[in-house]
């Protein structure tokens, strides 16, 4: 098991993992690329349904998909019918919503697990709080759960909301065996099982043994997912300020995550190209 981080790599260190990786994604056959959405490809945005990828994201996540060599899977606490829509790539790649909850593949089936009556119970009970209290304008309705974002808040009102809700959810969910799960923004209760870190696994378990994978994400909820990719792939933290994280690499966005996705695209539509990757541009120091 990986080691919580105290410091990221130096710059040095970092160039010459990703010079590497990008090798490997440069002469195998098939690869894959996972990556969470809010925080990671879009900026956050006060509302949620105007969060658009970072310019240029949405183009160069389409070429690598078209090469035919990667795996393109987002992974995210969206819906995934959200996810497709602000995406924006045609054909759609899976996409594992609801922090691995639902599955939707690129031929638009989806697999839900089943949510028994009690839970279904626990989470209208949850909701019918949240109307009573006002709160509906902050209310995510998803497959499994329902999540509460006060992103557009003041500090002093978001922190008054946490509190409240919190304080009720948590005797429901100890109640029912559902999970309660702070992300940056917001708080989510839900049916216990499936996360990141399982999706993860699964797309893993489903590629050949040698081919490269990589997981980009930028919150709490995607350290189930560097945990889970631990040694098998690289785990990189996306975020403008670094924090202790399971991830082996850190990149800030937007500027060094269009570099490592140009250098994705590179590296996949150039078979067999170690001889070519010191010629690839290079993320820039942080």
């Amino acid at each position: 098991m990986t080691t919580m981080m105290n410091k990221p790599l130096a710059v040095a260190e970092r160039q010459i993992e990703l010079d590497r990786f990008m090798s490997t994604v440069a002469q195998a056959s098939s690869s894959a690329l996972l990556l969470d959405y809010d925080g990671t490809l879009a900026p956050f945005s006060t509302d949620r349904n105007q969060a658009t990828p970072y310019q240029g994201v949405t183009a160069l996540l389409q070429e690598i998909m078209v090469s035919g060599k990667t795996r393109v899977v987002i992974i995210t606490g969206r819906s995934a019918a959200e996810v497709i829509s602000l995406l924006g790539i045609d054909p759609s790649p899976e996409v594992w919503g609801s922090h691995g909850f639902e599955r939707l593949r690129p031929n638009g089936t989806c697999e839900v697990p089943r949510v028994g009556p009690d839970a279904l119970q626990a989470l209208s009970e949850a909701g019918r709080w949240l109307a009573d209290q006002g709160f509906q304008h902050l209310t995510e309705f998803k497959p499994g759960g329902i999540a509460v974002h006060w992103r557009e808040l003041s500090e002093s009102s978001a922190a008054d909301v946490r509190e409240s809700v919190l304080r009720v959810w948590f005797p429901i969910a100890q109640r029912t065996r559902l999970s309660v799960l702070e992300f940056d923004g917001g708080v989510e209760i839900r049916v216990a099982g499936l996360d990141k870190g399982d999706a993860v696994r699964t797309v893993i378990q489903e590629m050949y043994l040698d081919a490269p994978i990589a997981y980009m994400g930028d919150d709490a909820t995607d350290e189930q997912a560097f945990a889970a990719i631990d040694s098998r792939g690289l785990s990189i933290l996306v975020r403008p300020k670094w924090r202790r994280t399971f991830a082996r690499l850190w990149l800030k966005p937007p500027d060094d995550l269009l570099d490592f996705l140009t250098r994705w695209r590179k590296s996949c539509c150039r078979p067999n190209a170690k001889s070519e990757v010191d010629l690839l541009p290079r993320i820039g120091e942080l």
